[in-house]
């Protein structure tokens, strides 16, 4: 009798599971800072007709609004999330 190699464990082991699971992962952040980014000037279109109509820039009581969608939907890592995309908007122009 021959000695054989020991069996290798396939690549679907938890290291492939991780490393597709990572690649997913990349591709939301991806999509998710396109869609921040259309976010921030879509705000910009907001806040300089505002402006140029004679009203504020920053509008508080639609800011409320947006605080308490995410909080609502994600808890109170959802208000962080929402004070985060209203900084990055705001001031932009």
């Amino acid at each position: 009798m021959t000695a054989t190699a020991p069996d290798t464990a396939p690549a679907t082991a938890p290291e492939a599971i991780i490393a597709d699971a990572r690649e997913r992962i990349d591709a939301l952040d991806d999509r998710i800072i396109g869609l921040i980014q259309e976010r921030m000037a879509v705000s910009a279109v907001v806040q300089q007709t505002r402006i140029a109509s004679g009203g504020r820039r920053v509008h508080l009581s639609r800011e409320m609004e947006i605080l308490a969608r995410y909080r609502d939907a994600l808890g109170k890592p959802g208000t962080a999330l929402a004070m985060t995309l209203l900084e990055l908007s705001r001031g932009r122009i």
